[in-house]
């Protein structure tokens, strides 16, 4: 009896020492999975864990370096935080780790996207500044180059995060900090995983040599160009024109200086067909200028040149091409003479010409608003003083051949405006839509050099003109005659009156049939014409005036024939447009070049040395005529009020180009 109750004793003490243990058993499958535990068994120092990898061959599942885990972005959060599928921690290894794909952790674009979309919902999206920039890097890759079906393995991206970071250990140094120079350093070698032609290419360029040689953490390395997340296919018009800019953020003074030449004004519309960065310097192989191995180097240049101006892409490069200063810039007369003395022989003449007429203007306009407020701006012509058979009558001013040529000549400068001021101002906020609008830079081109030969054509019909009039003329033609438009010792006299006038010292002047502001207005486009004219023959056939002239011709081409039509762009809508149409006795518009007459009271008022001299000499009736129609005059009227709202829209661009260029 007593050994029964012995046995019987033994056995609950087993079966309660079974019990408990069996708890703990269960206890532990049941306990929540913490860091601990997961690095228990896959820390550095446990026992190795494998399974298959994609390959076949046996993969290690640690954490290799778990201190470097528990520094990094990621070491606040628990393992089974992306890991979402290991809820228990097992008493061994053996337990959820034989279905590998049970265990693989979520996707990092999942996870962040689920954490943003939280934050959002919660409203502590500003509080994580971090999370948002990650969620941004995601929707970058996503249109990335990286992000585009693998081509051995339709079914996975080219990279994936886990390709480029280390989820583990993923941490970004602070900028200026010793690690982060180690960290950019990496960069290349780590790309170079992937892209092992383009790292040794790179190793041995300048920016190579400056980071993995001399640690120089300024220079350029593969994230530079190229992004971290929006990586893009090099081909892609995207990349070309923002690895332009980025080439401009360590190269500042080459990059202003590059978008003022041809190249970069196209660029700065947003075209990529004309030759970037890397186009003359390489991309991965990029070596100093001096460096005989550099492909802008001046042994080397012609044939860099040739690789897009080979006649196929564009006209063939002549050898001048090789003298051309793409980074030229106004303000260094050691290294670029010709383009200093050219930008200053400009500006010399912007300022002298802009400051006396625009002095000459706002004096014109105080004067006549003053005199028209006191109401003596002129004495009245009385229309009964004129003969009977000539009241109502017009004066013919303008022949129909000068009209047609004035239209022609303003439509054509204004249509030049249009189409070059883009490249002019190319970085304006206007400057691309209107060149969209236009068809694209090559588009506009044509219809620049189609004006350019219409302006031009204008002008030599003019001479030929002015050359049969004299002929005809010979023998009664005076050069300083009141007919004359040839500037002379009365014109000097009329500008000292006028501006005794301006300053209420002695009435105004009277004139005979040309005033000194219009002998100005006639023979500016004389000088204005040559130099855009030239200069645009210049750049328009290089591959013929390269063989001629050196290649800082092109530099110096470039600055008048901008500056030379800046000028004239902004005289013709502001001192010509005063002159004609804006003083108060000419306000709001003067259609004389439209209809070609003015009332004889009019030219009685305006220019009374020429109507009694032809009224002295007989021939005033030559030039009287009918009144135009009303509806020819207020044809006249919609013309000039279009052809000067058009003008006035241009000015705003030019001004909008200008000021924001400064």
């Amino acid at each position: 009896m007593r050994t029964m109750q012995r046995v019987g004793r033994w056995i609950g003490l087993a079966l309660l020492s079974i019990g408990f243990t069996g708890g703990a058993t269960v206890a532990a499958m049941a306990a929540p999975a913490d860091n601990g535990a997961c690095l228990g068994c896959h820390g550095s120092n446990s026992q190795k864990i494998e399974i298959p990898g994609p390959d076949g061959k046996p993969r290690a599942l640690k954490v290799f370096a778990p201190d470097a885990f528990s520094a990094g972005e990621h070491g606040k959060l628990q393992c089974v935080s992306c890991h979402t599928t290991i809820k228990e921690s097992p008493e061994s290894g053996a337990g959820h780790q034989k279905d590998s794909a049970s265990v693989r952790p979520a996707g990092c674009p999942d996870c962040h996207q689920r954490l943003w979309d939280e934050a959002v919902k919660n409203n502590t999206a500003d509080s994580r500044p971090g999370l948002r920039k990650v969620v941004a890097n995601i929707e970058a890759y996503k249109k990335s180059f990286h992000a585009r079906p693998g081509k051995d393995d339709k079914s996975k991206p080219l990279a994936t995060c886990d390709n480029c970071h280390n989820t583990h250990t993923f941490h970004v140094p602070p900028p200026g900090s010793a690690v982060h120079v180690k960290w950019r350093q990496s960069i290349p070698k780590f790309c170079g995983e992937c892209h092992s032609e383009q790292l040794e290419t790179y190793t041995d360029s300048v920016h190579g040599k400056e980071v993995l040689g001399k640690g120089n953490e300024k220079a350029a390395v593969c994230a530079d160009c190229h992004t971290s997340h929006a990586i893009t296919n090099t081909s892609a018009e995207s990349f070309k024109l923002s690895v332009t800019a980025t080439c401009g953020n360590c190269h500042s003074a080459q990059y202003k200086s590059y978008k003022a030449t041809f190249h970069g004004q196209i660029s700065s519309l947003g075209y990529g067909y004309t030759a970037k960065c890397y186009n003359c310097h390489g991309s991965h192989g990029v070596q100093r200028v001096k460096d005989p191995a550099s492909k802008a180097h001046a042994d080397n240049r012609m044939e860099t040149c040739k690789e897009c101006h080979n006649g196929k892409k564009a006209v063939a490069a002549p050898a001048s091409f090789a003298s051309f200063q793409p980074h030229a810039t106004t303000d260094n007369f050691a290294r670029y003479p010709q383009v200093w003395l050219a930008f200053k022989l400009m500006v010399g003449l912007l300022l002298g010409t802009f400051g006396f007429f625009w002095l000459h203007t706002a004096l014109w306009f105080y004067r006549e608003f003053k005199e028209r407020k006191a109401q003596t701006l002129r004495p009245h012509v009385k229309v009964e003083a004129l003969p009977q058979d000539q009241q109502g009558k017009h004066f013919r001013r303008f022949s129909g051949i000068w009209r047609l040529a004035h239209i022609t000549f303003a439509l054509s400068l204004m249509i030049l405006t249009l189409t070059g001021m883009p490249l002019f101002y190319a970085e304006a906020p206007w400057a691309s839509w209107v060149m969209n609008a236009l068809g694209g830079p090559r588009t506009a081109g044509t219809i620049h050099r189609a004006a350019a030969i219409v302006f031009a054509g204008v002008f030599f019909w003019h001479l030929f003109y002015v050359a049969l009039y004299l002929w005809r003329n010979r023998k009664t033609f005076r050069i300083f005659g009141p007919t004359s438009l040839v500037p002379g010792l009365q014109d000097l006299t009329d500008i000292i009156a006028m501006f005794k006038w301006f300053f209420g010292l002695a009435p105004r002047p009277v004139f005979d049939r040309w005033t000194y502001w219009e002998k100005f207005d006639y023979w500016a486009p004389f000088w204005g014409v040559t130099i855009i004219g030239v200069s645009g023959l210049i750049m328009w056939l290089p591959h013929l005036t390269g063989t001629l002239l050196p290649g800082w011709v092109f530099n110096v081409a470039a600055i008048f024939h901008g500056e030379e039509a800046f000028l004239a762009v902004v005289f013709l809508f502001t001192v010509h447009f005063f002159n004609n149409h804006f003083r108060p006795e000419k306000f709001p518009v003067d259609v004389v070049m439209f209809t070609g007459t003015l009332s004889l009271e009019h030219v009685m008022r305006e220019h009374p040395l020429e109507y009694k001299r032809l009224k002295e000499s007989g021939e005033l009736d030559k030039y009287i005529v009918d009144a135009p129609s009303a509806p020819m005059t207020l044809a006249s009227k919609i013309l000039g009020f279009t052809l000067i709202s058009f003008g006035l829209t241009l000015l705003f661009g030019v001004a909008v180009g200008f000021f924001g260029s400064l």
